[in-house]
């Protein structure tokens, strides 16, 4: 055990975060994404959910503040609808963090998404089942 760090962070994620630079990628994935079809590399975290993972994962890792929007969610697929309650849950999750809760999340369409998560670092498969539920976190530079 080491003081600080959430429990909940396996020691392969503590890896994939402390390995990844500046501008690199990491999906938080919910249960339903196809993590093994277009990720690089897979990190299971299943049962925890991505609210609980971004209070865990964000007091660890700077959001890249050179770019309008670190994090990214996938955008409803035309005909469907979001929960606005998924965004707001991880909004909640990064003020409890001490991260800027009004921190720009983009949306982009599914299959862009599927896209950009081949060139990620890292896919987590979480235990998240919130529909639309995947963000994309990009790492930006730590403040000394």
């Amino acid at each position: 055990m080491l003081n600080g760090i959430s429990p909940i962070l396996s020691p392969e994620l503590l890896n994939a975060l402390y390995r990844m630079g500046h501008g690199d990628e990491i999906l938080l994935a919910d249960a339903h994404f196809p993590g093994d079809t277009f990720g690089q590399r897979v990190i299971r975290a299943d049962g925890l959910r991505i609210p609980e993972l971004l209070e865990a994962i964000l007091p660890l890792f700077p959001l890249d503040t050179f770019v309008e929007a670190p994090l990214t969610m996938m955008a409803a697929v035309h005909g469907d609808c979001l929960d606005p309650k998924v965004e707001k849950d991880y909004r909640l999750a990064i003020a409890k963090a001490g991260a800027d809760a009004e921190t720009k999340i983009e949306r982009i369409e599914r299959f862009a998404y599927y896209e950009r998560v081949k060139s990620s670092y890292a896919v987590v498969m979480t235990g998240e089942m919130a529909k639309y539920g995947n963000l994309i976190l990009k790492k930006g530079l730590a403040h000394i």
